[in-house]
């Protein structure tokens, strides 16, 4: 799966503040995520956190 630095990930699940959408900080072997609306950060395995992907949102290029 392609996610860079900068795309927004929606997941399936929501986070417990109800906002399902997050932030992409930093990418590798493991991912550092921002949620949007309560701005917690957390980190873990990046096969953890494709499995719960349901959808990639790229800011616009140029």
């Amino acid at each position: 799966m392609d996610i860079r630095v900068g795309d927004i990930l929606v997941m399936k699940k929501p986070h417990p503040c109800g906002c399902s959408r997050w932030l992409v900080l930093r990418t590798g072997a493991d991912f550092r995520l921002r949620c949007e609306l309560c701005r917690r950060e957390v980190m873990g395995p990046r096969s953890k956190f494709e499995r719960n992907v349901k959808g990639v949102e790229r800011p616009a290029e140029g």
